[in-house]
C-alpha cells in the first residue's frame, strides 16, 4: 500500500479518538443515564474502529482480532449497563377515548329490555 494512504489512515484513527475524547465528556456530564450508555457505545465502536484502522496502516492482522473481540465485549457491556442502571424507555401517552362503552349491558347485549 502506498506510503500516503498509510498516513491518511493514521489521522483518520486519530480523528476517530478525538470522538472518543468527547464520548469520555458526554458519560461524566450525562445528563441521563441514556444518554451515558450511548456514549459508550460511541466508545466501544470507536475503539473498534481506530483497531481496524491501526491494523490496515501497520499490517498487523493481530489487531484485528483485537478489535473483534472488543466490538464483542462492548455489546455485552451496553446490555449489562442496562439491566444494572435501569435506562427504560419513555412512556407512551394513554390512549384517547373514544366515548364507547367496551362492556355492553347483558339485557341489551341479549335482546332484552328493560
Amino acid at each position: 500500500m502506498a506510503e500516503w494512504m498509510d498516513t491518511a489512515l493514521g489521522i483518520v484513527a486519530t480523528l476517530v479518538l478525538a470522538t472518543i475524547a468527547l464520548g469520555l465528556v458526554r458519560i461524566e456530564r450525562g445528563p441521563s443515564n441514556g444518554d451515558r450508555m450511548l456514549a459508550a457505545q460511541l466508545l466501544g465502536t470507536g475503539a473498534v474502529a481506530v483497531l481496524l484502522l491501526l491494523a490496515r496502516a501497520t499490517h498487523t492482522p493481530a489487531l484485528l482480532d483485537v478489535a473483534l473481540v472488543l466490538a464483542l465485549l462492548a455489546s455485552v457491556a451496553n446490555a449489562v449497563f442496562v439491566l444494572r442502571i435501569g435506562v427504560s424507555l419513555p412512556q407512551s401517552p394513554p390512549a384517547a377515548s373514544t366515548g364507547t362503552d367496551p362492556a355492553p349491558d347483558k339485557d341489551t347485549a341479549q335482546g332484552t329490555r328493560a
